[in-house]
């Protein structure tokens, strides 16, 4: 069929293609790259005062205060009554606070647009009793939260008629410039963003250059607040990793092994976090107390089997991941397996009730899982820990592409080493976890974006 000036020969309107990029040689969309550029830097202080205050109220609850209180030392039962009046203080704030607390830990990470600035003070205070209290998540959705309202909120104040559309990318490139300085890597954080947000086609690196420009800005901050305050940069990074040999055939044979494990482990782990959630929502406070006393509880159960402090257990896992790997050897395997089993099942209970992300708790029981596996034959300790880090990570968030990177990236030299060994286990465990969840109706088609 010839198509001439006016439309096809039949008569219907013929539909020009618009150029995706005209908004990138615009005035506007320089003001969007200031915009975000200037957002970085009080963004990125924000997320390191967060995580610096985490960071000091852990010993101060652990250690401190019951010294405080006239014991010797932390008594072994400490978690126990620390972790209900952590469910407590959270369990008000989602009930009480604007915004519910923020992101519901047991959905998986999603990015469903900056919350307004009425409800970051519920998010703030029910990730902090959380995080710093012990419970097994991470700070990556409160992050992604501050991060995002924080700057959407900013670009309201300033410019009431900024079109939405112009404002849901300054709070993108707020939480982008938020958790990239905590994984470690803008790049990494690039891929988280593309993947959650589903983002494709030219309109990808026209959302993503704010943000890649804000988070690369915003590392600044962290890197010299660190350096300021001698507290460290708080990202994701091990240290004095031993260069990896190249992969085997049994080594390849192994990421079958862990990728079928881990598709299986965190499909049971999404399972009863969401089956607890469902009983969490209709008794919010006690039922949030609950699941703290249920957490208390496992740590003791673990720091009374092993003699290790319930701290190993605790937490989302993220400074840890570096004892884990050099010195693996200081743990028996039934040691490790019941630091699986503890930390695991403490997971679920957090992911059910909490506030806090599910990314770093999810590497450390991969990670676990693959010194645990090393300890049998074809399997080298680097190989199996970078294997089970990328397979538990896809598990939990199903994002392939960020998965690898996290895996690699996270040692270094020796993760691009074993770089195709962590391919196969993930794109193995992702394929597991889809075939295992069950199938959902279509979304209604989204109608097409509109010029701002």
């Amino acid at each position: 069929m010839s198509v001439g000036p006016a439309g096809p020969v039949d008569g219907t309107p013929t539909t020009v293609p618009q150029d995706p990029y005209a908004l990138v040689r615009t005035r506007g969309y320089l003001k969007l790259l200031l915009l975000a550029a200037a957002i970085g830097f009080p963004v990125c202080a924000v997320a390191f005062g967060f995580l610096a205050l985490v960071h000091e109220l852990e010993p101060l609850i652990y250690q401190d205060l019951p010294r405080a209180l006239g014991f010797t030392g932390t008594p072994i039962w400490w978690p126990v009554p620390i972790l209900v009046v952590a469910g407590l203080l959270v369990g008000l704030t989602v009930r009480c606070l604007p915004g519910g607390g923020g992101h519901e830990p047991a959905d998986g990470l999603a990015l469903s647009g900056a919350p307004p600035l009425s409800a970051l003070p519920g998010v703030f205070l029910a990730a902090l009793a959380s995080l710093s209290f012990g419970v097994v998540l991470g700070p990556e959705a409160p992050l992604i939260a501050l991060g995002g309202g924080l700057a959407a909120g900013a670009v309201r104040l300033m410019d009431r008629g900024m079109p939405d559309q112009a404002v849901a990318t300054v709070g993108a490139a707020g939480s982008f410039a938020a958790i990239s300085a905590l994984l470690g890597s803008p790049l990494l954080g690039a891929f988280l963003l593309m993947e959650v947000s589903g983002l494709g086609g030219p309109m990808l690196g026209i959302v993503l250059v704010p943000g890649l420009l804000a988070s690369g800005l915003g590392a600044l901050i962290f890197t010299g607040l660190g350096d300021w305050t001698g507290l460290g940069t708080y990202s994701l990074a091990l240290h004095d990793i031993p260069r990896a040999a190249e992969p085997t055939i049994p080594e390849f044979g192994w990421a079958l092994v862990i990728g079928l494990a881990a598709g299986f482990a965190a499909t049971g782990v999404r399972r009863l976090a969401r089956f607890l959630k469902g009983h969490v929502v209709r008794y919010r406070v006690p039922a949030t107390m609950v699941m703290g006393l249920v957490v208390g509880a496992l740590a003791v159960v673990f720091a009374a089997a092993t003699g290790k402090p319930a701290s190993e257990m605790l937490y989302s896992g993220q400074s840890a991941l570096g004892s884990l790997f050099h010195d693996s050897a200081g743990y028996t395997v039934g040691a490790l397996l019941l630091l699986i089993l503890c930390k695991g099942l403490a997971y679920c209970a957090s992911l059910s009730a909490f506030r806090g992300g599910p990314i770093f708790p999810s590497l450390f029981l991969g990670a676990a899982g693959g010194v645990v596996l090393s300890h049998l034959p074809g399997l080298s300790l680097t190989a199996g820990f970078a294997m089970g880090v990328g397979a538990m990570c896809v598990g939990m968030l199903r994002l392939p592409m960020t998965s690898v990177l996290l895996a690699t990236l996270l040692l270094g030299k020796s993760g691009l080493t074993v770089m195709p060994l962590v391919i196969v286990a993930v794109v193995v465990a992702y394929v597991v976890v889809l075939r295992l969840t069950p199938a959902t109706a279509p979304d209604a088609p989204a109608a097409a974006p509109h010029a701002a």
